[in-house]
């Protein structure tokens, strides 16, 4: 299983400032995975250590930060020379012990020549909960499920690959159904790896929907056995009402919805805790399109979206003979799902800040608006053919942007200010635009 995250490693492997290097990211991403793969291209040798329920380490981080001893201790547990020059060092599940996370700190300002990659499910969880690790002494890569053209290449599709990132829009139009066919999948199956290993190994939907629904187990399980106990039932309640709120026209998350007379006070933790751990996403509106975005958001008001196409299709339980139904799995839900997807495209690959626009009296709406470089590019989501943007026309003529994207299921086409990107190539927005 091919994963683009693998060019970023490799960029921090041979580079000079390197220091050791934090994967982020949700349970089940494939983060142990990505690390020994890279581990075994790229190294001699690697030395795995798994922090989880492992008293030995605990005991020996809890001593001082004596890199050599410490070493030592390395390799004895994992039963391999650790070598600065060809040996991987794996630190997996650190945050079960924070001394090792605060070690990161040493191997840096005195050992910096050992290559370490540390992960952990809960990461997220525990830094902001205070576990001490000086910033500016590790570097950080953030994993996402499977995006689409992951998925392409995990089903064999190589070439259709070669045809997206190349733009050949001849060849991209002859093998659109093609491509249109493997999107329907792709929102049923999503890109979380355990459920593309199962479609691959079963080709069986029902199959595919077993793991998702254990996957959805799996978080509810880490809701009750590491989040504080005060927040969660707030916190299933936040996490089951997403869904819902996602099939509203509007799509502004709104409290009232979770429970009648649900404040924003009472969620903020919960909220936090599901952003923390990678779940979910939040993406708050900007008043006004003007660099940066960040500095004119309304942290007030704001759309919340699930990590994965296939977990909201999992939490919905949208049935599997929907993807015999024509392109109706696009419009499903008002467009839910084609929303979900260009987010998770969006932050896949470049994780690109994201916002959305509204107007002040919620009269228009742009679903999605990036910044790249030194242009602010409005978003429009069109889950089927319909090539009418109402809302993009509005705010084009307000604001006088110069680089528009509607993305759909229609063909490529570039216009005097708009660019129509169809829905199976938008991750690759950076190098259209």
């Amino acid at each position: 299983m091919y994963r683009e995250k693998i060019k970023e490693l490799e960029e921090w492997k041979n580079s000079k400032d390197r220091m050791p290097l934090i994967i982020r990211g949700a349970r089940q991403v494939g983060k142990t995975w990505i690390m020994k793969e890279f581990g075994k291209t790229n190294y001699k040798k690697v030395a795995y250590v798994n922090f989880d329920g492992n008293s030995r380490m605990s005991r020996l981080f809890e001593g001082d930060f004596d890199i050599d001893r410490i070493l030592q201790g390395l390799k004895i547990e994992t039963k391999v020379n650790i070598d600065e020059k060809d040996t991987l060092l794996i630190f997996d599940e650190i945050q079960e012990v924070p001394k090792a996370l605060t070690s990161l700190k040493y191997f840096c300002e005195n050992a910096r020549q050992f290559h370490i990659i540390a992960a952990g499910s809960l990461l997220g969880v525990a830094l902001h909960e205070g576990t001490s690790f000086p910033v500016g002494k590790v570097d950080f890569i953030d994993l996402y499920p499977l995006n689409f053209q992951e998925f392409l290449l995990a089903m064999g599709e190589q070439k259709l690959v070669t045809i997206l990132n190349e733009k050949n829009w001849d060849l991209i139009t002859i093998f659109k159904d093609k491509l249109i066919s493997y999107l329907r999948e792709y929102y049923f199956i999503g890109g979380m790896p355990a459920a593309i290993n199962k479609y691959l190994e079963t080709k069986d939907y029902r199959q595919v929907r077993k793991v998702q629904l254990k996957l959805l187990q799996a978080y509810e399980e880490d809701f009750s056995k590491h989040a504080p106990n005060e927040i969660v039932p707030r916190l299933k309640m936040l996490w089951n009402n997403i869904p819902a709120q996602l099939a509203k026209e509007n799509k502004k998350f709104i409290y009232g919805l979770i429970k009648e007379g649900a404040r924003a006070k009472e969620y903020e933790l919960a909220l936090s805790w599901l952003i923390d751990c990678g779940l979910i996403y939040k993406i708050d509106r900007v008043r006004k399109p003007n660099m940066p975005l960040i500095a004119y958001q309304d942290t007030s008001a704001f759309k919340l979206y699930i990590l994965d196409v296939g977990i909201l299709g999992a939490m919905t339980r949208l049935d599997e003979k929907i993807l015999l139904e024509g392109n109706e799995i696009f419009t499903e839900f008002k467009g839910s799902f084609t929303e979900q997807f260009v987010l998770t495209e969006l932050k896949s690959n470049k994780d690109i800040p994201v916002f959305y626009w509204s107007a002040e009296r919620a009269t228009a709406e742009i679903d999605f608006l990036i910044q790249l470089g030194t242009d602010i590019i409005p978003i429009e989501v069109k889950s089927s053919e319909n090539l009418q943007a109402k809302s993009l026309k509005t705010f084009i003529e307000k604001y006088n942007t110069t680089k528009n994207v509607r993305t759909s299921m229609s063909n490529y086409r570039k216009e005097e200010k708009l660019i129509n990107i169809p829905l199976y190539l938008i991750g690759n927005i950076e190098e259209i635009i």
